[in-house]
């Protein structure tokens, strides 16, 4: 992971988002004593730690595994998600990480609002295991494929009445993701001059005191098209019209931006990375 820190260095970035483990694996396996996950060693701890030290990087961000589902109907599955979150959670207080962004999860042909409900009862217990845990957990908005719950700024919402209605101070450990890829296929549209309608529907639902977090993405699909493809920045149907009024907006000033398109070379030899950052800085002027 400290890897990572030093790549954003490299780049001039001023935070990160990693994974503390593959993405596409569980961190948790089944034992006579529950489900159990591996803690991370004290010298990984350190090194992450020392790096984010020395790069001045006071807030930075984890993604939890895309396998874990806490709408899920399956009682099996949401049981092995739940503890699997948990996990994630607990190596992020080991980590010291400021937030930990997850996606609300897929409700499978159940409801949504079934679903809703099953990942208010997952929270909620995750919270009642780590009740000391400082890091705040991000609800990303999706792009809505499938039977996948967060594509409406009211689920979020939803998620975060239902966790207060249970407790007030695990209510106030979550926080929002907004990604623009998502939200533009997700139906929102915040390009140019539809973006002061759009950040007042955002303080009516989850209030623009909630997002900790913005993912940074172009979108491949258009408006409404519930497709998750992430382009490079300026190149797809968010558009520069699109980047331009948040990398503006003063309320998101000090709110980590991360940057979740393809790591690759440019045909010029640089990485996309570098010019997708360097595009956004041109907008802000």
């Amino acid at each position: 992971m400290w890897r990572a820190v030093e790549g954003a260095v490299g780049l001039g970035m001023g935070t990160v988002q990693v994974f503390t483990q593959a993405p596409a694996q569980w961190g948790v396996k089944r034992t006579d004593d529950g489900w159990q996950g591996k803690i991370l060693q004290a010298d990984v701890v350190e090194r992450w730690k020392a790096a984010c030290g020395g790069a001045g990087f006071g807030v930075t961000v984890v993604h939890d595994s895309y396998l874990i589902n806490l709408a899920s109907g399956d009682a099996d599955l949401w049981g092995k998600s739940v503890a699997a979150f948990e996990h994630e959670f607990k190596r992020c207080g080991q980590l010291g990480v400021t937030y930990l962004v997850t996606h609300p999860g897929s409700h499978l042909g159940t409801g949504e609002e079934a679903g809703l409900g099953r990942v208010v009862e997952g929270l909620v217990e995750v919270f009642g295991r780590a009740p000391d845990e400082k890091t705040v957990v991000c609800l990303e908005v999706t792009a809505g494929q499938g039977t996948s719950l967060g594509y409406r700024l009211e689920h979020l919402r939803d998620v975060i009445r239902g966790v207060e209605g249970v407790n007030k101070k695990w209510g106030r450990r979550l926080g929002v993701c907004l990604d623009s890829a998502h939200l533009l296929a997700g139906g929102y549209d915040f390009r140019g001059r539809k973006y002061a309608g759009f950040k007042r529907e955002l303080e009516k639902t989850v209030g623009v005191d909630r997002v900790k977090v913005w993912h940074l993405n172009d979108s491949k699909k258009d408006l409404g098209s519930r497709v998750d493809r992430h382009e490079h920045i300026g190149l797809g149907f968010v558009g520069l019209e699109g980047f331009k009024p948040i990398v503006r907006d003063k309320d998101w000033a000090t709110v980590p931006k991360i940057l979740e398109t393809a790591k690759a070379k440019h045909d010029s030899g640089r990485d996309w990375d570098a010019i997708n950052l360097e595009v956004l800085r041109s907008l802000e002027k």
